[in-house]
């Protein structure tokens, strides 16, 4: 398998085959929500198109980066997720780089959303796919923790069993973790990090493709309930 690790400034073509990288917070705080039942999640590019779905589809649960905000209803922490009953609901998502980096790669054949608590999955839905690109959504492509969680998914694409360990110590000593832990970032609950760390938390992994004009995300491969 021939990989590439890209930042979305980076992405000179569409890929045929992208994982996009954000594991604090945005696509933890993914997998909890269809671990909470969710039917679909769709990928906002911008606080106002967000918005304006959320205006077009009132029943439709949004969530943003930050501190809450007037028409949202949600902020992107898994540790604030999940124990919100979402069955059968659609969630509006838009993050500062995670969302942003999902629609950049919106014309590949396949598009992958990742963080450690999917990575397992992800890995096994790699497997046989001769060229890949991670998205490293974080930093401008700097973030420490997306950095790990995509070498680790890309190791264990190829059939190895990597030791997680050093993947997720880098992560847990990530700026990301950091301003987290330290309440820089708002919007946070006390286990966000604890839980952003979790590996192979869930068993499926995550797809967004275009619906009807949307970036959608679902449930790829075996889903929890």
């Amino acid at each position: 398998m021939e990989t590439r690790f890209l930042a979305i400034g980076e992405l000179a073509a569409t890929p045929p085959v992208a994982v996009v990288i954000d594991v604090m917070r945005a696509f933890t705080t993914a997998a909890w929500a269809f671990a909470q039942g969710a039917e679909r999640i769709v990928l906002a590019g911008s606080l106002d198109e967000a918005l304006e779905a959320k205006s077009r589809h009132p029943h439709w649960l949004a969530l943003k980066d930050g501190p809450p905000a007037p028409g949202f209803d949600a902020v992107n922490s898994p540790g604030r997720l999940r124990d919100t009953d979402l069955t059968g609901r659609t969630v509006i998502q838009k993050t500062t780089a995670g969302t942003v980096g999902a629609l950049a790669v919106r014309g590949a054949d396949l598009v992958l959303c990742a963080s450690f608590v999917v990575a397992g999955a992800t890995a096994r839905a790699l497997r046989g796919r001769p060229e890949v690109t991670f998205v490293v959504t974080g930093e401008d492509g700097r973030a420490e923790e997306d950095r790990a969680c995509a070498e680790y998914i890309a190791h264990r694409a190829t059939g190895a069993t990597p030791d997680p360990a050093p993947y997720l110590r880098r992560a847990a000593a990530s700026t990301a973790a950091d301003e987290l832990t330290r309440g820089i970032r708002e919007g946070v609950h006390e286990d966000d990090v604890r839980l952003c760390l979790e590996l192979d938390r869930f068993p499926f992994a995550m797809s967004a493709t275009p619906e009807d004009g949307l970036m959608v995300l679902r449930p790829y491969g075996e889903r929890v309930g």
